[in-house]
C-alpha cells in the first residue's frame, strides 16, 4: 500500500503533503523542481495516488488558474502514467491555512513564509480527500 501525494500546485511555490492515515505537510518546492523532486521521491517511495487541489470558483465553475494546473495535470499523467491522479476542490484553503496559523500563534515574521501556506494547504486538500473517500466507502 502507498503513500497518497496531495498537491497545491501554485506557479511559483508546490505545497505537498504524502501520508494517508493523517495528513501530514511533507514540503513547499519551486514549482519548477517540482518533477526532479517527485521522481527523486518515487525511488523510495511507493506513491499509489496524486491528488491535485483543483481551485473553483464559489459557483463551481474553473477558476482563471485552472489553465497552468490543468497543464501540470497533464504533464503528471504523462510523466507517471501508472500513478492515477484524482482532482479535490481547494477552495479556501489558502485562507483556511493562514487562519490556522494565526489560532497556531504563529510570529508575523513566519506568517510571512507563504511555504508554510502551501504546504497547510496541501494538507488541507489531502485531509478534504480522505475525509471524501471514506464517507463514500460507508
Amino acid at each position: 500500500m502507498g503513500r497518497i501525494i496531495a498537491i497545491d500546485y501554485g506557479q511559483k511555490r508546490t505545497g505537498t503533503d504524502p501520508l494517508k492515515i493523517i495528513a501530514n505537510a511533507l514540503t513547499t518546492i519551486p514549482t519548477s523542481d517540482f518533477f526532479n523532486f517527485i521522481t527523486h521521491y518515487l525511488i523510495s517511495n511507493k506513491v499509489e495516488l496524486f491528488v491535485v487541489g483543483y481551485p473553483l470558483q464559489l459557483n463551481n465553475k474553473p477558476s482563471s488558474a485552472i489553465k497552468y494546473i490543468d497543464k501540470f495535470i497533464n504533464n503528471l499523467k504523462k510523466k507517471y502514467p501508472e500513478i492515477p491522479v484524482e482532482l479535490e476542490d481547494e477552495r479556501f484553503t489558502s485562507s483556511i491555512a493562514f487562519q490556522a496559523m494565526l489560532d497556531g500563534g504563529l510570529k508575523k515574521e513566519k506568517r510571512k513564509d507563504k511555504g508554510i501556506i502551501d504546504r497547510i494547504s496541501a494538507t488541507l486538500i489531502l485531509q478534504s480527500y480522505m475525509e471524501r473517500v471514506s464517507k463514500l466507502q460507508k
